[in-house]
Formats: C-alpha cells, structure tokens, sequence
C-alpha cells in the first residue's frame, strides 16, 4: 500500500530568556518595570513560602507537602495572564498560582496542615480545590469551560498538571471532549522531568508532550518553563485565543522538579546530583534576576525589600494558621457542594 502525507505538524518553542539574563527584545511581551519587578517579588514570596513550608513539615507542624521548588516561573508567569473572572483547576503543585492570584497565605498553611478549611476559596477567587489524584481535574476544567460556551459567559478555564498526567485516561479523555467541542479551555502541563520516580522518557515515546494536542485538533506548544516570559507570553496567547472563540491550547511549560516529589519521596534513590546541579544554573528567580540588572532596575535594597516583604507576609501565615482553631469533623464535606446533599445533611446530624 503506498504511504500518503495526511499532515505534518510543527512545534513551536518559545524562548525569550536566557541563563545570562538577556532577552529576545522582538519577543519580549509589553510589560513595564514595575510589572517586572512584580513577577520577581511574586517568584521570591512563591520560593519563600516553599521554604518554609518544607521547614514546617520537618518540624511535624504541618503534613506531606509538594515543593514547588524550580517551578516557580511556570506558575507565577501563567497566572499573571490570568483574567479576573478566568477559572483555575490546579493539581497538587500549584503554590505559585494560588500565591499570584492573592489567594491567602494561611489558609495554603492550614491545608497543609490538614484543615480541609484552607481550600475554602475567597469570594472572588476562581480556583478550585488542589486535586491530588494525578489527572482528575483536567476533565473537570473542560466541563467547566463547555457549560461556559454554552451560557455564552466570556470567561476562560485554564487546568494544571505535571507531566505523568499526560499518561492517564483522564487526560485523553478531557482532550478528547475539548478538541470536538472547541472548548475555551488552556491546558498547563508542568513537564519537570520526573513522575515521582518514573522519568520522563519511561512514559512516553513522543518526542514533545506538546504535540500530543494535533491528536485531538488543537495547537501545543513546548516553552522553557524557567523563563518567565516565554511562559507569560504563550499563556496570554492562548488565554485569548481560547476567550475569543479558538479553541483550545496545550502549554508544555519544560522544567525541573529542583526538589523531592513530596517531603514523603527521596528523589537520591533514583535521579543523579549531577542532574540536579545541571537544572541549578537554569534557576528562575536567577535569570530574571540577571535581566532585570542589565536592565537598571534590580537593586541591593530591592532585594532587601522583596525577600523581608515575603518573609513578612508569611511569618504571618504561619502565625494565623496555626492560631486557627481545629477542624470539626464535618468541615470535610461542608463545603463539597454549594448545597449539602441529603445523605450529607444526614451526616452532619450524626456527628
């Protein structure tokens, strides 16, 4: 049988920043000084507070926590493109993005902790709940952003994910309904190399994540997820690709998880140091750093000031969370539904 071309497909990769901090000034996205000083201060208070939520977790003051460590930029850039009324669905490793949205420090620290109360979201904050089973809320985003279609609210749904996600059924299946129904829907992979100790190149054969949206009629595009521009840049395109009627777009943000799965993980019995010291000099925080010196506009006292502005706002998370009174036992479900459920009203009598 003789071979047809049905239809090639190319990649893009957006790069705008490099390790040395120098940009690609026909790519740079249209952001001031102080917007940029902005996303540094966010990065800073997004790596202070993983810090030490690491350090409350040793000390038993909270449970199993997901650092965040080296991923900061694939959040905090993304969440910057964000519009007021857009809808998040975060997995486990999201600290970044609830940070930059102003979703308060404490209840992130209470969550933690085990108080289910700490995923309660502020009026006016559109994120849902962290989703710890790997995948589930991608399905979850794209039904949201179908009913959104259908009642004509201009809103985007935006869902995040890490790179073992793209191998579950709930993956396929939300790609699927997405590409059909043109859905305003961004999907956010977080590709840090590693599913918990299963590399990346043991769970698929693709040569990108990226390309696996031409399966399903939809755009992918990989960016260097340590390079805060290029990923600002790809999630304000595809937010208002997907606003404005075209469907939607798979992000594969290419990172690093710097740190252990969980604090319940020890990533020394199956990745190498030398690994991990290759992904320090592509740090974040570092390049934007570098950029915003050649720029004129990092300064000693800058620094002084975005590192005690961070370290203020959360001793003082610390501080409240742990002042909060404890849980209830039927503060588990009270907030699962806007309205308890007859069986769970039952419940709550029972307690």
């Amino acid at each position: 049988m003789p071979e047809k071309t049905i239809e090639s497909i190319t990649v893009r990769r957006l790069d705008i920043l490099d390790e040395q901090g120098n940009a690609d000034a026909s790519l740079l996205p249209p952001l001031s000084a102080e917007e940029i000083k902005r996303m540094y201060a966010l990065l800073v208070l997004a790596r202070t507070f993983d810090q030490r939520a690491l350090s409350l977790q040793r000390e038993g003051r909270i449970g199993t926590y997901a650092s965040i460590l080296g991923q900061e930029a694939a959040q905090v850039g993304s969440a910057l493109a964000l519009g007021k009324s857009d809808w998040v669905f975060p997995s486990f490793r999201e600290t970044g993005v609830y940070l930059t949205m102003g979703y308060p420090a404490h209840q992130l620290f209470q969550y933690w902790g085990g108080d289910e109360r700490g995923m309660i979201a502020p009026q006016g904050l559109n994120i849902f709940p962290i989703s710890i089973p790997v995948g589930t809320q991608i399905p979850h985003a794209v039904g949201a952003a179908m009913a959104a279609k259908y009642r004509k609210d201009p809103i985007v749904v935006i869902s995040y994910f890490g790179d073992g996600g793209t191998s579950k059924g709930d993956f396929h299946e939300g790609f699927t309904m997405a590409g059909v129904f043109r859905a305003p829907v961004v999907f956010l992979c977080q590709n840090n190399q590693w599913a918990i100790s299963v590399p990346r190149e043991r769970q698929t054969a693709s040569k990108t994540l990226a390309q696996k949206a031409y399966a399903y009629g939809f755009e992918g595009v990989q960016v260097d997820g340590n390079d805060i521009f290029a990923v600002y840049s790809a999630s304000r395109d595809a937010l208002e690709k997907a606003r404005s009627g075209g469907g939607p777009t798979f992000i594969e943000c290419f990172t690093y998880r710097m740190s252990h799965h969980t604090t319940a993980d020890d990533a020394t019995r199956y990745r190498q140091e030398s690994e991990v010291e290759e992904w320090k000099a592509k740090d974040p925080l570092l390049r934007l750093k570098r950029y915003m010196e050649k720029q004129g506009f990092w300064t000693e006292q800058y620094q002084r000031e975005a590192e005690e502005e961070a370290k203020k706002t959360v001793d003082g998370a610390v501080k409240t969370a742990e002042a909060v009174p404890p849980p209830h036992p039927k503060d588990m479900i009270l907030s699962t539904y806007a309205e308890l459920t007859p069986r769970q009203a039952k419940e709550i009598k029972d307690f």
